[in-house]
């Protein structure tokens, strides 16, 4: 009786088998592979041993392989819009050696208006042969179209619709401020730039800097724009919002007009739509009002007769209205400066400012909105910052306290079509508000 387990040889001829290189993958050639196959034959007990184990050899072929040579096929980069970007930094990143994509876009209205709009810290990718080759190039905008899409045609380019690749998604958020709005957003889960367009929709009723109380709270109906697959590609418009302050509740709906224009109202039909923005940056911090002060270089009191708002170096600042660029230089303790001239004798003076929007020329119509600038300290400046002046006549008003004009009401006819236009968003809305009864 045998008492040594036996040993399946076929398991010792694997054991003592060489490990196959792999460098024929790299090399791409291989004429042949030669395999040996051992037949295996375990000895079981109360058998003869007296069997014998016989190898079998077989050739195989092996498959062909060869890497292909590289190719002039373009490639996809991505990266971020930074804070004081130019057009040809954002190349540089990259991959972009085009002169005639640069002309296209310093020249062009669409190209113009785009870089006007840059959007710092979302997502700007381009598709780019290997020499630099302009064949695509998408960038983010801070109003209007979420994206402005470009492609190659033949020797020029052409703006390009991405819309129809995107789709929509309603989503819905509430939140209730324990300590700032911004905090209050992003415990909701809202995204900043939802976050910045309820500041801006809300800013001529409530002043987020001294209005805000423990207990207050917001809602919002928003669209996300997801691609194809699923992915999300940034976000759509503020559909609805409501903010309770001090227990008083403000409400806007988007509305769209039988012209096709869309703007923001309150429920009773009143038009959010203001001639002037409020901030001329996104919503930040003023570190000193319109008041007489201490002057930080000149030692001395003297009226400040404008408002600064704090912000870091490179942040871009906004048109708060329509109108014409007036003067564009270095003007003093001012520093680096732009002074736009609006309708009604009306004018905005913005220093200190680390550099202009390339596109910003005298004489030169701007919308509200457009980057004229980013933040800097040029001139009599301790730190970064903006100055922003408000002028009636030439004479200085304060931008923080002054009404604001804003746009006509609807008409009554116009408001029976804006109630049954926007009834879905405020039914919306009033399902994130436990305290409202729905009608």
């Amino acid at each position: 009786m045998l008492t040594r387990k036996p040993k399946i040889l076929a398991d010792r001829a694997i054991e003592r088998a060489p490990v196959l290189s792999r460098r024929w993958l790299s090399v791409g050639i291989v004429s042949a592979l030669s395999l040996t196959v051992v037949a295996a034959t375990a000895v079981a007990p109360n058998q003869p041993a007296n069997l014998s184990a016989q190898p079998i050899s077989e050739a195989l072929g092996a498959p062909q392989f060869s890497i292909a040579a590289a190719s002039g096929l373009p490639f996809v980069q991505e990266d971020r819009v930074k804070r004081g970007d130019t057009l040809e930094t954002i190349f540089q990143r990259l991959g972009i050696d085009d002169a005639d994509a640069i002309r296209y876009m310093r020249t062009s209205d669409e190209g113009r208006q785009a870089l006007r709009q840059l959007r710092a810290g979302k997502p700007v990718s381009a598709t780019v042969t290997p020499d630099g080759r302009l064949i695509s190039l998408t960038l983010p905008q801070t109003r209007g179209e979420d994206t402005f899409a470009l492609e190659r045609s033949g020797d020029t380019f052409k703006p390009q619709d991405a819309e129809p690749a995107l789709t929509s998604i309603v989503e819905m958020r509430a939140g209730t401020i324990r300590h700032s709005l911004f905090g209050a957003t992003e415990a909701a889960g809202l995204p900043d730039a939802v976050a910045t367009r309820l500041a801006d929709l809300f800013g001529t009723e409530i002043d987020f800097r001294t209005d805000l109380r423990t207990g207050d709270r917001f809602s919002v109906v928003y669209e996300t724009l997801v691609q194809s697959d699923g992915r999300t590609q940034g976000i759509g418009r503020v559909l609805a919002a409501e903010f309770v302050n001090q227990g008083r509740k403000h409400t806007v709906v988007l509305y769209r007009d039988k012209d096709g224009r869309e703007d923001y109202y309150s429920e009773d039909g009143r038009s959010l739509k203001q001639a002037f923005l409020r901030f001329p940056l996104e919503f930040t911090r003023v570190t000193s009002g319109f008041s007489q002060r201490f002057h930080p270089i000149l030692k001395k009191w003297r009226q400040h007769k404008g408002v600064d708002f704090g912000a870091p170096s490179g942040s871009a600042i906004k048109a708060t209205s329509n109108g014409t660029v007036d003067f564009i230089g270095t003007k003093g303790g001012y520093g680096n400066v732009v002074i736009l001239r609006h309708r009604d004798k009306i004018t905005t003076l913005y220093a200190h400012m680390s550099g202009f929007n390339k596109s910003l020329r005298k004489g030169a119509a701007v919308s509200q909105g457009d980057i004229i600038g980013y933040v800097g300290q040029t001139g009599w400046a301790t730190g970064p910052h903006l100055h922003y002046e408000f002028r009636v006549n030439d004479t200085a008003k304060d931008p923080m306290s002054i009404a604001l004009p804003t746009a006509k009401p609807l008409t009554r006819s116009e408001l029976a079509r804006f109630t049954a236009e926007t009834e879905g968003y405020r039914k919306r809305i009033a399902l994130l508000d436990p305290d409202r009864t729905i009608n």
